[in-house]
């Protein structure tokens, strides 16, 4: 067999960031090309009833807010601009980021931790499948590991 192609040489993480109250740890994880778009995938990872969905701008707007709203969900997005100008135009963007900030920090360290810890700055292994293997098996370790510090948390 010869080399993939350069497409499917790398991968992107893809993530549905929903809501975290019901589960503290890792969402549902798709594995794509790094030539798809970050909110095309989002039929295959967002669950049927999302609750909030953060995410960044990529999913501002368009397709990805309508698919969100028509399941029942509410985009919660970070915004780089808002129409209008002046003071209130600034205090809106502020007050939209502030009440997304600290879940986004919250999404984006995870991602984060696997890239640092997990060795997902890299893909091991050429071809979406074992692409897809190495994400899910970091995931199950970055869980696992969640599960042990919540329990000790628990426990104090």
């Amino acid at each position: 067999m010869g080399r993939a192609p350069p497409a499917q040489a790398g991968a992107r993480l893809q993530g549905a960031r929903g809501d975290r109250r019901r589960c503290r740890l890792g969402a549902c994880v798709e594995v794509t090309t790094v030539n798809v778009h970050d909110a095309a995938e989002l039929v295959a990872v967002l669950p049927p009833e999302p609750g909030n969905v953060y995410g960044d701008s990529a999913f501002t707007g368009g397709p990805a807010e309508r698919l969100i709203i028509s399941r029942g969900g509410r985009p919660r997005t970070m915004c780089t601009g808002i129409w209008g100008r002046g003071p209130d135009a600034l205090a809106r963007l502020e007050a939209n980021n502030a009440a997304v900030r600290r879940v986004h920090c919250r999404i984006e360290k995870v991602f984060g931790t696997w890239k640092r810890s997990y060795g997902l700055r890299r893909m091991r292994w050429l071809g979406l499948a074992k692409a897809g293997l190495q994400v899910r098996l970091a995931a199950i370790a970055y869980n696992l590991r969640r599960t042990v510090t919540l329990l000790h948390a628990a426990a104090a």
